[in-house]
C-alpha cells in the first residue's frame, strides 16, 4: 500500500487534530483568489435569506389563495410579498453602485460587490451587480440545510466556508461600507459585530447603511441602549437609515469618495 504524505491525507486534514490547518486554509485560500482577482474593497450586504423577489412572492399568494389555504397562512404569504420590496430595492441598490464602480477611472474608487452567496438579500446583492455588468463576491457558508450558491455570482468569486468566524472576518476585512437590510438572527450578529468592531477601533471606519426604517425601527431599538447607558450617544451615528435605494446610494456615495481624499 503507497503512503499517502500528510497534506494529502484526507482523513488527517478532515480530523479534529487538523482544524488550525482548515481554518487556515479559510484564510490563506481567499486571500490568494481575491489577490488575483484585483479585489481590494467590497461593499458588503447583509439580509435575510428568506425574502423573495416580487414575482416569486406574487405567484406563490395567487396559488395559495386559489387552494383556499388557512387564513394565518395567507397572513403569512401576505407579509412575504411585503418583504419582496426589500429584495427588488437590495436589487437596485447594488445595480446603482456596481454602475458607479465600472464608470470611474479612479483605481482608488474601485470596489465591487459582496453578499453571503445564497438566496434572497444574497442573491438580490449579486444579481444588481450581474445586471449592471459588473463582478461581485459570493461568501457562502456550508449549513445542515444545505445553502446553494445563488447563480449570479462572478464564478471566481464565489467561495464557500465552513467556519462562520473565517466567513465573517472576510466580510469586514475588505469592507469599505456595510448595508443591511431587513433580517433575522444571521443579519443581527453580523450587524452587531460590524458595529463593535467599528466602535472598538478594530475595523477601520466605514459607512454602515441601516436599510428599511419600517422594519428595524420595530425590531433594534438601539435609543433604548443608548439611554440606559450602554452605549454612547455618539455610537448611534456610527449607522445611516435609509428607506430607499436612491438614498443610500447617495450617502455611500458621498463618504465612498472621500476615501482617497
Amino acid at each position: 500500500m503507497p503512503l499517502i504524505k500528510a497534506y494529502r491525507n484526507a482523513d488527517f486534514l478532515t480530523s479534529p487534530q487538523a482544524r488550525s490547518l482548515r481554518i487556515q486554509a479559510e484564510y490563506l485560500e481567499p486571500e490568494d483568489r481575491f489577490k488575483r482577482e484585483g479585489i481590494k474593497d467590497i461593499v458588503a450586504f447583509f439580509g435575510s435569506a428568506r425574502t423573495r423577489c416580487r414575482a416569486d412572492a406574487e405567484n406563490i399568494l395567487q396559488a395559495a389563495r386559489q387552494r383556499q389555504v388557512p387564513a394565518a397562512e395567507l397572513t403569512r404569504l401576505e407579509i412575504q410579498l411585503e418583504m419582496s420590496r426589500y429584495y427588488e430595492e437590495a436589487r437596485e441598490l447594488a445595480r446603482l453602485l456596481t454602475l458607479w464602480a465600472r464608470e470611474t477611472d479612479d483605481e482608488s474608487q474601485s470596489f465591487a460587490l459582496c453578499s453571503g452567496g445564497g438566496p434572497g438579500i444574497m442573491e438580490a446583492t449579486n444579481r444588481g451587480a450581474h445586471e449592471a455588468g459588473g463582478r461581485s463576491i459570493g461568501l457562502n457558508i456550508s449549513l445542515p440545510r444545505e445553502q446553494e450558491s445563488n447563480p449570479y455570482i462572478t464564478e471566481a468569486l464565489n467561495l464557500e466556508f465552513h467556519y462562520f468566524f473565517m466567513r465573517k472576518l472576510w466580510f469586514v476585512q475588505l469592507a469599505c461600507a456595510i448595508v443591511v437590510f431587513p433580517g433575522g438572527f444571521g443579519t443581527l450578529d453580523e450587524l452587531a459585530e460590524v458595529l463593535t468592531l467599528i466602535q472598538t477601533r478594530r475595523s477601520q471606519p466605514m459607512p454602515v447603511v441601516l436599510y428599511g426604517t419600517q422594519f428595524w425601527d420595530e425590531v433594534l431599538n438601539l435609543e433604548a441602549l443608548e439611554r440606559w447607558g450602554m452605549i454612547s450617544r455618539e455610537d448611534l451615528d456610527l449607522l445611516y437609515r435609509a428607506n430607499a435605494p436612491q438614498d443610500a446610494f447617495d450617502y455611500l456615495q458621498e463618504h465612498l469618495k472621500l476615501r482617497s481624499t
